[in-house]
């Protein structure tokens, strides 16, 4: 039985496809069927907060995420990511890493294809790296990797997990069921904060910039004391310290797994970063054009704005998700030549940073963009990084950086 508070032509015609296979199909639901269940699976766009679900536990009903589903059918080795900002990127450079140690391999999750679509495949892959989301933790009971990587923790869907420590509780979900066949994979700099959170019996390295960590990022190179040499980053889009960092964490959790993490160097050379990633879309006139759509939050403008290779021109703005604007400040007036501001929370964004930033307040991203074209110099980069969510004014991030794009191929055309 499906149910959906929705309704509509779209999910009308996905009605018509469930029902050909002989589910029942609800939808405009208010309240629960009185029937007693024996299982719910649920979206993870549904909060374990709502009403079905609180009832539906009430009920002694077990409530249990799609990842769960998938991961109960699954046959293959599982690889999980998760963090607040840069995972699809991680899944992918995994995926590749592995493809390159001779392992069959392939992406999903939040990544694209869910997990329990890849339980179905006719030919079970060796591995399969999935993107796991805080949505999807919040209901996992059994659900445990064979290697897990946290990749960072910053302040995101705090408007559903309430606080950063409800939000990183709900993260640190993906390694709770774990013992001494599998592998944790934490950033060196939290590993203190989140250590009572970790099972006493799992394997944990540490990734970072410190050598305190297990393997960690270094001019060019990850590093490590359990690495019998090097892994040469040096000329791929890894060769920095945002980046190397993840490729330290890919390193780290192929160590764990037994596989040889010299692999991630032979995917970092062929690696080609994702659409709206940091993605290097024109150069016009010595002055350099990047989508960095993606970014949704501060903390990936951040990134964004240190990764850039000269001197940025910023187009920010869109729905905030935090309060905290001080906090990229200082990353700001280090690189940044000027910020153009578009979307809902352009006035709060410049009265935060006019002090010390040049700020222009832009009614819409064409004009953002162009201001910021008519303003850089030669050697500077137009950055895409809005630091916000965009269904303000565009259907999703992807619209957004798509619709930069063709900004860029007019103002490449009329030169």
């Amino acid at each position: 039985m499906v149910l959906d508070a929705g309704s509509g032509v779209s999910l009308e015609n996905k009605a018509m496809k469930l029902q050909s296979c002989g589910c029942k199909v609800f939808l405009g639901v208010r309240c629960l069927p009185e029937e007693q269940f024996e299982l719910a699976v649920i979206s993870p766009g549904i909060p374990d907060t709502d009403p079905w679900i609180l009832e539906l536990r009430q009920r002694g009903v077990p409530v249990i995420s799609e990842l769960e589903l998938g991961w109960r059918a699954c046959r293959s080795r599982i690889l999980a990511v998760t963090g607040s900002n840069g995972k699809s990127t991680l899944v992918k450079l995994c995926c590749e890493s592995l493809q390159k140690a001779g392992y069959s391999a392939v992406p999903g999750g939040n990544y694209g294809t869910p997990l329990s679509a890849l339980a179905c495949l006719e030919t079970v892959p060796d591995w399969v790296v999935v993107e796991v989301s805080s949505f999807q933790l919040e209901a996992v009971e059994q659900f445990v990797p064979d290697a897990g990587i946290l990749l960072n923790i910053n302040p995101n869907h705090l408007d559903r997990h309430g606080t950063m420590e409800r939000y990183t509780e709900t993260k640190m979900r993906l390694f709770r069921r774990m013992d001494q066949r599998h592998v944790a994979v934490i950033p060196e700099t939290i590993f203190e904060q989140v250590r009572s959170d970790l099972p006493a019996d799992c394997r944990v390295f540490t990734f970072g910039i410190s050598n305190q960590s297990s393997f960690y990022y270094q001019d060019g190179y990850i590093r490590g004391a359990e690495l019998i040499q090097p892994v040469a980053l040096r000329g791929t889009m890894f060769d920095n310290e945002v980046m190397g960092v993840t490729a330290a964490a890919c390193v780290a959790a192929l160590k764990g797994a037994g596989i040889d993490p010299q692999a991630v160097q032979a995917a970092a050379n062929a690696f080609q970063s994702l659409p709206h990633r940091m993605q290097k879309i024109a150069e016009i006139n010595g002055i350099t054009f990047i989508n960095d759509s993606k970014a949704t939050n501060l903390a990936a403008m951040s990134a964004g704005v240190r990764m850039a290779r000269g001197p940025v021109r910023l187009i920010a703005g869109g729905l905030l998700k935090e309060k905290d604007l001080d906090s990229v400040k200082k990353v700001l007036v280090n690189k940044v030549r000027g910020v153009y501001i578009i979307g809902k929370y352009s006035l709060v964004m410049s009265a935060a940073w006019q002090d010390c930033l040049s700020c222009v307040v832009c009614t819409d991203l064409e004009s953002a963009v162009n201001r910021a074209w008519q303003d850089a110099q030669c050697g500077e980069v137009i950055l895409l990084s809005p630091g916000c969510a965009s269904f303000d004014q565009f259907k999703s991030f992807e619209d957004r950086g798509e619709q930069f794009l063709k900004i860029v191929r007019d103002i490449q055309k009329g030169e």
